[in-house]
């Protein structure tokens, strides 16, 4: 039964994906005074790339064709392992902050080797600016993650949510405030969101991510596209889970895992809904400012672990 549980948790997270997309991407549309495409606008994209042959550059390897299966494999695994709809599951073993975070990492920098695979200067720069980003924003989220393990003891996930879940008020402490302000600040710019990156747009001197995929087509873009769309749900789902964990099943009935499932896919969109809002109010950051904000997430991070010590 628990090995249903990770059927359902991975089959929901490849479901809901594309359409949290398309709520944040109809939300900046409404606020922004425009009709929209409609949430399922992002299912739809997918399935005309699907149907398109992919094209690959001149010049390049294997690494620019293995990069986009890399990106999804790397954050479904992601997407088995944590508790996001229950944290009982046969694969609690391997739920542990330090993998999580490797396997980030890993996707981040197989996509970033693709942009340089490419020999473009689109792609350099678009590599040398996520490779940047990511060197700051790994050691705060290992931050954040110790600060919350520290009651628990283990920095594995599904730990961390139940203990959240059996002591309500802990979630009021300083250690953790300070450890979601954090973490919040790194799922910003690891999904690649403003003010940190801006996903809707194609000019040079502000592009990140999207500079790295300018030469995917067809199957591949699709693939690069789902990827985004799933370790933006995964990211977010983290964040939630791990500061607002009620809701979460601790046993593995249908019920239970109804509800989880339930619960999770209202406080993804609702999370999603207030960022996608944001967005609308906010200004990306010059390129130089990213590292500014960056670190002091970091002293953030710094400070949840000092408070979670002294505290302990």
């Amino acid at each position: 039964m628990s090995t249903l549980g990770v059927v359902i948790q991975v089959a929901l997270l490849v479901v809901v994906a594309p359409y949290l997309a398309g709520v944040m991407r109809q939300v900046r549309a409404r606020l922004e005074g425009r009709a929209g495409a409609g949430i399922g606008q992002p299912w739809r994209d997918l399935r005309k790339q699907f149907r398109k042959e992919p094209i690959s550059p001149e010049g390049s390897s294997w690494v620019f064709a293995a990069a986009p299966a890399v990106l999804v494999a790397t954050t479904a695994v992601i997407a088995a392992v944590a508790p996001f709809v229950a944290t009982v599951s046969p694969l609690n073993g391997v739920a542990d902050l330090f993998a999580v975070v490797a396997l980030l990492l890993l996707g981040t920098v197989a996509l970033a080797l693709a942009g340089l695979d490419t020999g473009t200067a689109f792609g350099g720069m678009g590599a040398s600016r996520e490779m940047t980003v990511a060197a700051l924003a790994e050691p705060t989220i290992l931050l954040a993650g110790f600060a919350l393990s520290a009651g628990v003891g283990s920095t594995n996930l599904s730990a961390i949510v139940e203990r959240g879940q059996q002591t309500p008020g802990a979630g009021l402490s300083p250690a953790t405030l300070l450890a979601a302000v954090a973490l919040g600040v790194v799922v910003i710019a690891e999904a690649g969101r403003l003010p940190v990156d801006n996903p809707s747009t194609h000019l040079e001197l502000t592009m990140i991510h999207e500079a790295m995929v300018l030469e995917y087509s067809g199957r591949d873009l699709a693939l690069v596209e789902f990827a985004s769309a799933l370790r933006l749900t995964v990211l977010l789902g983290l964040w939630v889970n791990l500061f607002v964990p009620w809701g979460v099943a601790t046993t593995v009935s249908p019920a239970a895992l109804l509800l989880g499932a339930v619960v999770f896919v209202l406080k993804v969109a609702a999370v999603g809904t207030v960022l996608a809002a944001g967005e609308v109010f906010m200004a990306k950051l010059r390129l130089f400012r990213v590292p500014e904000l960056l670190a002091g997430s970091f002293l953030f991070g710094v400070l949840a672990v000092s408070s979670s010590f002294f505290l302990a």
